[in-house]
């Protein structure tokens, strides 16, 4: 036989026993998911793992690690590639969340609201309103938008900068342009203001309302006093106004309220000084914005600011504040406390609004955050404590509990729903959770390479990929190796070896 023959069927030889080796592969994979991954007692750590949720009823499957897992809670249905893809539905309150992403590109449905967007640039959405069968916007932001509704005033296109009409955005009621900024025209209520090279000059009207303005030049404006009927068909006086202006901001003087209880007087000449005048407030600035006199008679409480915001000092049943920024910091009234020490090291600030008590303590801002709110009528309490970025840990007002160490994004957006879904799983490498009310409890170390969970007198423990699995109760103990069944051991028995 030549060499080459030789090499030839060694070669062959290596190829068919690699192929022999990728069916044997093949063929013990297939044979471990069909008897472990698709049993009942599925436990197979990273790989594969099938679990009932500890704090509420349900139940969740978790494949590859953090990268795939599906979740079921009584109508909530959620299936996740995090970080990358999440899907969730609600039968029981008809919503609908699917992210990309997230917040790369979201689509939301309550109902039959929807919305979508793609970096808050492109986003369309719609569904009915109160006076409308169905409304339907689409925008390429900042350059497109656009509103299709059942009602046909509602319509409106409009083409960034050439031409177009907007309804109920960019906080006004309606706008139009042309060519903007040569020609813009707004209206908000009844005030109708025509911008020509926005915002250089401008004309404005309205009930009782005339002003103009050749910013920042000069400018002014005067509303005479009207009244209107409101919904309660009572007759309200509108409060008259006079404004003008020279070199804004550094002239500007005002008179509101004309007509009213509470009329207001306000000039300022910066930075020299600032004044205001009414039967309910006096500010005197001087050298503004730092040195300042405030006598709040609606609120009873004097204050004294210099130079603000370092040194400040206010004394009253209103408020009272005591500040020398940043070293310290205490102000508090009856509904707010705040105490700042060494800004930003030490942060802590207490809401009261019955029936809400909330204490928020944080250090270095969100490196640290330690909250408590409380009823003050049922006592019930939650707690939600962040370290940056090594653990987050939660208590409800049903008393469960949470526990996740490596919290990368949680601290800085609590509460957030998307980021617990979409991301969390990814770099969640130890949970911890405890239901208040049944005493169940469950601990997963690296997606459940390690895993164990109590439920009464049940427990549940698997490791290593399920190669060690172990069931307890009151009557038996369980345990499996390599997924077989190894040991049994009935309460007050000896232990049996299983062959």
């Amino acid at each position: 036989m030549s060499k080459k023959t030789a090499k030839e069927s060694h070669a062959n030889v290596n190829v068919s026993s690699h192929s022999l080796k990728l069916f044997l592969c093949i063929a013990l994979w297939f044979s471990f998911f069909r008897s472990v991954v698709l049993s009942a007692d599925a436990h197979a750590g990273p790989l594969f793992d099938h679990y009932e949720l500890t704090l509420e009823p349900g139940e969740r499957t978790e494949i590859a690690g953090p990268f795939f897992y599906s979740e079921q809670r009584e109508s909530e249905k959620i299936w996740a590639i995090p970080p990358f893809l999440s899907y969730a539905r609600d039968a029981g309150t008809s919503t609908l969340e699917c992210d990309f992403a997230y917040p790369i590109v979201t689509y939301d449905r309550y109902g039959d609201q929807y919305r979508w967007q793609f970096f808050q640039l492109l986003n369309y959405s719609g569904g009915p309103t109160q006076p409308e069968k169905d409304r339907d916007r689409f925008t390429v932001f900042p350059f497109y938008f656009q509103q299709r509704s059942s009602l046909p005033d509602e319509n409106y296109t409009a083409l960034v900068p050439f031409y177009g009409r907007l309804k109920n955005r960019l906080f006004r009621d309606e706008v139009y342009f042309v060519m903007m900024p040569f020609y813009v025209q707004s209206r908000k209520r009844d005030i109708i203001t025509d911008n020509y090279v926005y915002p250089i000059f401008h004309l404005r009207h309205g009930t009782g309302l005339h002003g103009w303005q050749f910013w920042p030049l000069l400018g002014q404006e005067e509303k005479r006093v009207t009244v209107r009927t409101n919904s309660f068909e009572e007759t309200e006086i509108i409060g008259g106004h006079e404004k003008s202006f020279i070199l804004w901001p550094f002239f500007a003087n005002q008179t509101a309220g004309i007509g009213t209880t509470n009329e207001n007087w306000q000039q300022q000449l910066l930075p020299f000084y600032s004044l205001y005048r009414s039967p309910l407030r006096d500010q005197t600035t001087v050298g503004w914005p730092f040195f300042s006199w405030i006598d709040d008679r609606e609120k009873k409480y004097h204050e004294w600011e210099g130079p603000w915001p370092f040194i400040v000092f206010a004394r009253g049943e209103g408020k009272t504040i005591t500040r020398f920024w940043p070293l310290f910091s205490h102000a508090y009234s009856s509904t707010l406390e705040s105490r700042v020490y060494l800004w930003p090291v030490y942060r802590s600030t207490r809401i009261r609004s019955a029936p809400l008590d909330r204490h928020r303590t944080r250090v270095l801002f969100f490196v640290y955050s330690d909250t408590l709110s409380q009823n003050t009528e049922t006592g019930a309490s939650k707690r939600r404590v962040d370290l940056w970025p090594f653990f987050s840990h939660q208590r409800d007002f049903n008393g469960n509990t949470r526990l996740q160490l490596l919290a990368l994004l949680e601290p800085y957006l609590p509460g957030a729903h998307k980021i617990e879904r979409d991301y969390s799983p990814v770099w969640s490498v130890w949970r911890a959770e405890k239901n208040g009310k049944t005493g169940a409890s469950s601990q997963s170390l690296f997606w459940n390479l390690y895993r164990r969970k109590t439920d009464g007198a049940k427990t549940q423990c698997s490791a290593f990929f399920g190669l060690y699995q172990s069931e307890s109760n009151s009557e038996e103990k369980r345990m499996r190796l390599f997924y077989l069944p190894a040991i049994t051991k009935k309460a007050g028995s000896s232990t049996t070896a299983k062959r």
